[in-house]
């Protein structure tokens, strides 16, 4: 009797720690979620200025604000920037993509062996009832 006791304090140790790395692996997933939809505004505002770029003659007057000043830029520099930033903000978002898959893949695997754990403990406790 003691012994189905001990081991159903040891499958809770054990679910309690499973469902300790849940919850992280969920706070993961929030804050991919919130730096994903940060860039994405970034991305669609950086696809704006090109668009707006792209409208301009090639002598028009660009300035680019660097701290309080504004300074004058060549467009065919600026359109680089601009294209470079876009670059880089699309790669972030596959690369988050790509991480949030893998999470939630941990995700779904802790929730199978938490709901195994679970089940491991109610039908020792189901055996120890009818004891």
């Amino acid at each position: 009797m003691s012994s189905s006791s001990a081991a159903v304090r040891e499958l809770q140790r054990e679910l309690e720690t499973k469902a300790n790395d849940l919850s992280k692996i969920q706070k993961d997933i929030s804050k991919n979620h919130q730096v994903r939809k940060k860039y994405t505004i970034q991305l669609g505002e950086n696809e704006l200025v090109l668009k707006e770029l792209d409208l301009l003659n090639e002598d028009a007057n660009v300035y680019k604000l660097i701290g309080p000043v504004l300074v004058k830029q060549d467009l065919a520099e600026a359109k680089a920037n601009v294209h470079k930033r876009i670059d880089y903000i699309s790669a972030e978002l596959k690369r988050m993509d790509a991480a949030l898959q893998d999470l939630e893949a941990k995700q779904n695997s802790k929730k199978d062996v938490i709901l195994k754990l679970q089940q491991k403990i109610q039908s020792l406790q189901a055996g120890k009832a009818k004891a």
